[in-house]
């Protein structure tokens, strides 16, 4: 089969524009489809009468649109249409779906019950400053030391002046690459990671470098050779089973993974969502290495989802760059939510809700390992979800349509895959996100698709 090429008779001014429109058409038509290699960027500025300069900028802006990957030491790569903006989950509740691709913490009326006393609580104890105020300074000091307070009982020591406050994990990770990666420069993180993190860094013109990891999390020699390489900058971690695979890496693996990061200057970005619901949890990298370290610790998936807090803490020499790339990005946090949290952690409210939720999640492993049995899947005690590799032929994307298709929704492998190297189709499948009833039904149609045939299903005309 010929493979379709750019017609350089076509081009014009500015000609990487141009070029990326050609290939934008190519990729939309289907005449490149998904994961076809494209030219390495010499030899298709030799063949097109460019420069190298114009190819590279034609194919970063390919990859700013979310159309291509690149990836170091082997070229670029079509990704599968809507690769970019298809979430994992369901973007919103379809009735006749029971939902199970959705993150989410376990959550009862009780929750519901507590968010409105604690909104009474801050109705008639807000502060002045708080409601009017435009200045972070003059509302969050007090704030960032009942977080120093909390990091420091759970196993990170810092100062209150490096902690950044947040409208949660997704502000935190992008002020903390913000910080950590200036533009052009190179990303690292597990070859399997957040589905964020991806179109972050196409968005903010980054490299993103997967890496390998075996059942103690990323594999220390491969991030060595990588680093090796002199272009990486900051590594992106998620050690403590929040990870797609559910790994809770060592203390001795991370000590290692540290260890390279402080050989070749590096930053670690550590997200530690889970933190104080893993009883027992090996130490932090912040404690690590608090040095390089930038550690994201939040409520949202330990305590209840509308508590929308995460700490951001920084080591003291780029403190000042975090607090500036958050106050571009996002200003300040919601005064009224980083009072109630403070407010909570000070009367035992989230200490509460953290021993409920890791009470909660015991029976919900129990209802998996009930339904499915002698089925293989990665799971930790306190994840919010499993990850269930399929056998061998079964493609992921067919098993999710098989599965809405039966009633059940669940979350494909895709959007959590920096690489297709070593691929192993799989797909994610959360077990907070609604009742226990709805959660053993799920369950039971998951493994019925598990078990079917794996005939693609026809199209409906």
């Amino acid at each position: 089969m010929t493979i379709w090429t750019p017609d350089p008779g076509t081009l014009h001014r500015p000609a990487y524009l141009s070029l990326a429109e050609q290939y934008a058409r190519a990729i939309r038509d289907g005449r490149l489809p998904a994961g076809t290699r494209l030219p390495p960027q010499r030899k298709l500025a030799d063949d097109l009468g460019l420069s190298v300069q114009t190819v590279s900028r034609a194919y970063e802006e390919l990859i700013r649109r979310g159309l291509v990957v690149g990836e170091v030491g082997r070229g670029s790569f079509v990704l599968p249409p809507g690769g970019e903006n298809s979430p994992p989950y369901l973007a919103e509740r379809q009735r006749e779906l029971i939902d199970l691709s959705i993150l989410k913490p376990v959550t009862e009326h009780m929750h519901v019950e507590t968010f409105r006393q604690g909104l009474h609580w801050v109705a008639e104890n807000l502060t002045a400053s708080a409601a009017l105020s435009f200045r972070p300074n003059s509302v969050l000091p007090k704030h960032q030391q009942v977080a120093a307070d909390w990091l420091r009982r759970h196993g990170v020591d810092t100062a209150p002046q490096n902690i950044t406050i947040t409208d949660g994990a997704t502000s935190a990770i992008t002020t903390a690459v913000m910080s950590a990666v200036p533009a052009g420069g190179t990303l690292a993180a597990a070859t399997l990671t957040h589905h964020l993190l991806i179109p972050l860094c196409r968005y903010l013109g980054l490299h993103l470098e997967g890496l390998p990891v075996d059942e103690d999390g990323i594999i220390p020699e491969a991030l060595d050779h990588l680093a090796r390489k002199g272009c990486l900058r900051a590594l992106y971690m998620q050690p403590a089973a929040i990870n797609p695979m559910a790994i809770m890496t060592s203390t001795q693996r991370r000590a290692e993974l540290a260890d390279i990061a402080r050989r070749h200057d590096l930053l670690i970005i550590e997200n530690d969502m889970l933190n104080a619901m893993i009883p027992d949890r090996p130490t932090p990298m912040a404690a690590l290495a608090p040095e390089r370290v930038l550690h994201i610790n939040g409520f949202t998936k330990t305590t209840l989802p509308g508590l929308r807090v995460a700490w951001l803490v920084s080591p003291p020499q780029i403190a000042s760059t975090a607090a500036n790339r958050h106050l571009v990005t996002n200003w300040m946090a919601t005064p009224a939510m980083v009072e109630l949290l403070s407010h909570w952690i000070s009367d035992g409210t989230v200490d509460r809700l953290i021993c409920w939720q890791r009470e909660a999640l015991e029976q919900r492993h129990r209802i998996a390992r009930e339904v499915l049995g002698a089925t293989l899947f990665r799971a930790h005690p306190q994840s919010l979800h499993i990850w269930l590799e399929l056998p061998e032929g079964r493609d992921e994307e067919e098993f999710v349509a098989q599965g809405r298709q039966r009633g059940v929704a669940i979350a494909s492998g895709r959007a959590f895959r920096l690489s297709e190297r070593g691929r192993r189709d799989a797909v994610r499948i959360a077990l907070g996100s609604t009742s226990t009833d709805e959660l053993h039904r799920g369950l039971a149609l998951v493994a019925d698709v598990l078990n079917g045939t794996s005939e693609p299903l026809l199209p409906l005309i």
